[in-house]
């Protein structure tokens, strides 16, 4: 997990203060603690998210954006 120079982070651009290191630091262990380890799982819809375009009505109304 950490590089060559047994630092956590590293920094790209530019040059972080330890202040501003350990800020995003505080940050990202904040968010990961956040997280919870599994996501539950989500109803799955009993219809699709896409139509074939054959089993479209056959009429648009004079002003749809599909005329």
């Amino acid at each position: 997990m950490s590089n060559a120079n047994g630092t956590l982070l590293k920094v790209e651009k530019g040059n972080a203060e330890p202040e501003e290191l350990a800020a995003i630091t505080a940050i990202l262990l904040a968010r990961a603690a956040a997280t919870p380890e599994y996501a539950p799982a989500t109803a799955v819809g009993s219809q699709a998210g896409w139509r074939r375009l054959e089993r479209t009505p056959g009429f648009r109304g004079p002003r749809s954006w599909q005329g």
